[in-house]
């Protein structure tokens, strides 16, 4: 539709969405340096409700941005998880206490716990800093990519054009057409992003339908503060602890309460937040539970389990978070798995927008492209999602039943590296060279590096490893200065792709050497570009911890140079006199400064 009056403008990513997946990314872009706008329709940011569980790699994600003391301020802290049975009397009993999170490398051995408007107020004060606002009231109502080949494989060009229309200003300022180089669609589970490219979800809908509840709770349960699924003789109901005093309901609800008849939908009109409570009540007997605030949110859902059937369009559109992935919310994944989309996504973009890699990092041809380890990683929380809920849904073992389900069952299918997200581990890519693991055990290529604590050499301060960005670990002095003289060699990684004024590489260096004796100036000039990038691995001054560091990480006396990706990913691993590995590594993706 022609556009007569319409401004013009560029932008090298426009994003459409304000959620979880837009926010992030747009944070991410933004503390990346790249020009981004990102537009949202609605007028005002949501204020309570939605997701609310943050997982312990979200948490270490969140960290990297500098973002993750205000959430540990503000949200609650689930460190135990509580199961209740059908007890002989007819109510419920405990069954298992045991911790809510059990992967031993959480650096955060908790999920946190707030609604997801707190949360998005994270993000959007953090890229109000960086001086990038959310445009409201905006939305898109046509886009169109050039079918120019040269076009779309130059990363300088603006291939896409998105008319976006002000819905709060006068008639001659409504319209805008935006020429963008990349467009990301983060505008949720009914994507307009997705319908414009007739992208389709593939999955189904299950029959579980489910009511939701924020309140204040008056109760004599004694697992109010922890997470807490019972599963009774009425139905299943999670309980969870949120900030403040507030509490989350999650309560299953029969067909016939909220079917309309006619349509065959779900039909809210039909039930309201007191009878979702009234059913949590006889869940949750013998135990006492109302609430002592008016509802802070409720809804009532059904569960689509759906993977979109691409993530992209020639690799400068692409969808992220709801928009290419459905599924319920009691795996605790919605929000986590929108925030790790972005972050994968954003940090190659980035790279090539800056002119850093070319367009293979982005290609869906390629295995290290956004889509190939984004919707692996979909598809299996697909796969984990209809287990859990079918678990959770079904009967549980009585005397009565018994064909139900164990209560053993549950445990051990939620007790899973999965939903703390620490168990994502991309395959081997361009951006996952699988050789030389033997070299560094604990430190697996293709996941992310795992905490701990190095004291920086200058000072004896600690820092945590993964708040540094990309490391070395070198011994041997022969061999280090062997190793330095080839990475200066002028067709070396770290000169072949030198930018003036905006290094790529940032060089950390971890010896094994104790703080009393190492002298970090000894070190070559290379290794030590800044007094605070080098580390050892010794206990802190307190002898309290630390000092396992190489054995933790699985690195034998012969030492190893390690390449993690901007997103805390490990991408390769290469012994001190094999500098070449990381020069072909490098090359894979990386373009010459022009």
């Amino acid at each position: 539709m022609p556009v007569p009056f319409a401004r013009h403008s560029e932008v090298d990513v426009l994003i459409i969405g304000a959620g979880p997946a837009g926010l992030m990314c747009a944070n991410a872009l933004a503390n990346a340096r790249v020009n981004v706008r990102i537009v949202d329709q609605r007028a005002f940011k949501i204020t309570a409700g939605y997701g609310d569980g943050i997982s312990p790699r979200t948490i270490e994600l969140l960290q990297s941005y500098g973002l993750a003391e205000r959430l540990l301020k503000e949200c609650s802290q689930i460190h135990l998880a509580a199961f209740y049975n059908p007890s002989s009397t007819g109510g419920i009993e405990l069954t298992k206490r045991t911790s809510n999170i059990t992967a031993p490398s959480a650096r955060y051995p908790f999920e946190a716990a707030l609604h997801q408007g707190a949360i998005q107020d994270i993000f959007l004060d953090s890229m109000s800093s960086l001086g990038v606002e959310v445009e409201r009231s905006t939305m898109p109502t046509s886009i169109k990519l050039s079918k120019d080949e040269d076009e779309l494989t130059d990363p300088t060009s603006y291939p896409v054009r998105v008319v976006l229309q002000r819905l709060d200003q006068s008639e001659d300022e409504q319209q805008e057409i935006v020429h963008a180089k990349f467009v990301i669609g983060g505008d949720g589970a009914h994507s307009w992003t997705r319908k414009q490219f007739d992208i389709t979800m593939d999955g189904e809908q299950s029959d579980a339908i489910w009511g939701v509840v924020d309140f204040v709770p008056d109760t004599d349960f004694p697992d109010v503060r922890n997470k807490c699924l019972a599963q009774s003789n009425y139905g299943s109901m999670f309980l969870l602890p949120r900030e403040e005093d507030r509490v989350r309901a999650y309560v299953q609800l029969e067909d016939s309460d909220v079917i309309n008849p006619v349509t065959g939908r779900v039909d809210k009109d039909r039930m309201g937040p007191e009878e979702i409570l009234r059913t949590a009540q006889k869940s949750l007997k013998p135990y006492k539970l109302t609430r002592k605030s008016e509802f802070l949110w409720w809804t009532i859902y059904s569960v689509g389990q759906r993977v979109a059937s691409k993530f992209s369009i020639e690799n400068r559109i692409f969808i992220a978070g709801d928009a290419c992935h459905t599924h319920s919310p009691k795996a605790g994944q919605g929000m986590n798995a929108s925030i790790n989309d972005s972050h994968n996504l954003a940090w190659k973009i980035a790279q090539v927008i800056r002119g850093w890699a070319d367009m293979s990092l982005l290609s869906t041809a390629s295995s290290c492209a956004y889509e190939s380890e984004r919707r692996k990683f979909a598809l299996e929380l697909i796969a984990f999602d209809k287990t859990w809920s079918t678990l959770v849904c079904e009967k549980p073992l009585t005397e009565q039943n018994s064909d139900g389900v164990s209560s053993e069952h549950v445990l051990k299918t939620f007790q899973t590296d999965f939903t703390s997200g620490i168990g994502i581990h991309y395959h081997p890519s361009v951006v996952v060279n699988d050789t030389y693991q033997e070299l560094a055990s604990g430190l697996v290529l293709g996941k992310r590096v795992p905490p701990y604590k190095f004291m920086r050499a200058a000072d004896g301060r600690p820092f945590e490893l993964q708040d540094l960005a990309s490391f070395r670990l070198p011994l041997q002095q022969a061999r280090v200065e062997s190793m330095v003289a080839d990475m200066q060699k002028p067709q070396s990684f770290l000169n072949r792709y030198a930018t003036p004024g905006a290094s790529r590489f940032d060089v950390i260096t971890i010896s094994k050497d104790r703080k009393d004796k190492f002298d970090f100036l000894q070190l070559p000039t290379l290794l030590r570009s800044h007094w605070s990038k080098v580390f050892v691995d010794d206990t802190d001054p307190t002898g309290s911890f630390g000092g396992e560091g190489y054995s933790y990480f699985g690195v034998g006396p012969e030492g190893a140079l390690v390449a993690v990706r901007p997103d805390g990913y490990v991408g390769a691993i290469a012994p001190l006199d094999r500098v070449e590995v990381l020069d072909a590594y490098f090359a894979s993706f990386m373009k010459i400064p022009a």
